[in-house]
């Protein structure tokens, strides 16, 4: 009887230990499903555009030391302290985004150059590398693989240039590329789809061109596209809105050119937008806001100089033109960008 006695006392403390741990359940189910993660979600770091540049060129007075600076998004226009080395037009342009951008070549009152001067970015200031390129020329064209090269493409020494020759970031090295443009010319533009290509449009060779060369990155190998510009033309611009397309605007085939050919990566199909420059006009200059826009500033219409910048939006492509201008009407200017990090 006693045994049974407790069998039963001992049957009802677990009962009843049973019950208290059931009804704790709940309780202690909810509290973990609510208890904070033990992780942080990592930062997104996407690139910010930060300014384009237009350095020297000639305002139909003299060869031009200065550069502007149009600040993204504002696209508000100032002008650096810092200038080239010496005033010069017929130069060009290319830059390692968000680190330095660069302009090499031209035509000074000393006569052809082959120096390269960098400008550093965020503060803006200007040295002059110890290499240079390989002749001292004019109307050569640039473009930049962001992050590991930048490109300098044909031009005219005394005679046209078919050669390219690459700076190698960040030592800014220079080395001259086995492979060469399609035909040697000058006049020519340049852009890239950076991390994957860049393109050499257009140009003067004894005749106008209508072709484009692609530099396939890192091998740097060269092709030539099946698609051409809508005309054979010279005295053109480029930029580019990585990784989706490539822009060729202006330019002079028989008459100076208001249209825009579009080629879009990596099919490399050429399309010509609806929207147009402000003014048809050569000899001008292109740089892009990867990402957001593009910008075609100055000029010569085959009257006068031009101050004004067309921007193309993307991805609709379309046209307005900034408030703000170039300091002075010019031509024969360089352009490039900080787009942040590409």
């Amino acid at each position: 009887m006693t045994r049974l006695t407790q069998a039963i006392k001992n049957l009802t403390r677990l009962t009843s230990l049973s019950t208290r741990v059931l009804a704790d359940a709940p309780f202690q189910a909810t509290a973990f499903v609510q208890r904070p993660p033990s992780y942080t979600v990592p930062a997104f770091a996407a690139a910010v555009g930060v300014a384009g540049y237009f350095g020297g060129g000639a305002d139909g007075t003299g060869t031009l030391s200065g550069i502007d600076k149009i600040t993204f998004p504002a696209d508000t226009k100032t002008t650096l302290s810092a200038t080239l080395t010496s005033a010069r037009s017929q130069l060009t342009g290319m830059a390692n985004s968000g680190v330095a951008g660069y302009f090499g070549g031209g035509n000074g009152s000393s006569g052809l150059l082959s120096g390269i001067d960098k400008i550093t970015f965020p503060a803006d200031t200007k040295t002059t590398l110890s290499a240079t390129l390989s002749t001292a020329r004019r109307h050569l064209g640039g473009m930049a693989n962001s992050g590991t090269a930048g490109y300098f493409g044909g031009g005219l020494d005394s005679v046209n240039i078919s050669g390219i020759d690459k700076i190698t970031f960040p030592a800014d090295s220079k080395t001259t590329l086995s492979a060469t443009l399609t035909s040697a010319r000058m006049q020519l533009a340049g852009m890239a789809n950076s991390g994957t290509a860049g393109y050499f449009g257009g140009g003067f060779d004894s005749v106008n061109i209508s072709g484009i060369d692609k530099i396939t990155f890192p091998a740097d190998t060269k092709t030539t596209l099946s698609a051409t510009l809508s005309t054979a033309r010279t005295k053109l611009a480029g930029m580019a809105n990585s990784v989706t397309a490539g822009y060729f605007g202006g330019g002079f085939d028989s008459a100076v050119i208001s249209g825009i050919d579009k080629i879009t990566f990596p099919a490399d199909t050429k399309t010509t937008l609806s929207a147009t420059l402000s003014t048809a006009r050569m000899q001008f200059s292109g740089m892009a806001n990867s990402g957001t826009a593009g910008y075609f500033g100055g000029g010569n219409d085959d009257v006068d100089n031009l101050s004004g910048i067309d921007k193309i939006t993307f991805p609709a492509d379309t046209k307005t033109t900034l408030s703000a201008t170039l300091t002075t009407a010019r031509s024969f200017h360089g352009g490039m960008a900080d787009s942040g990090v590409l």
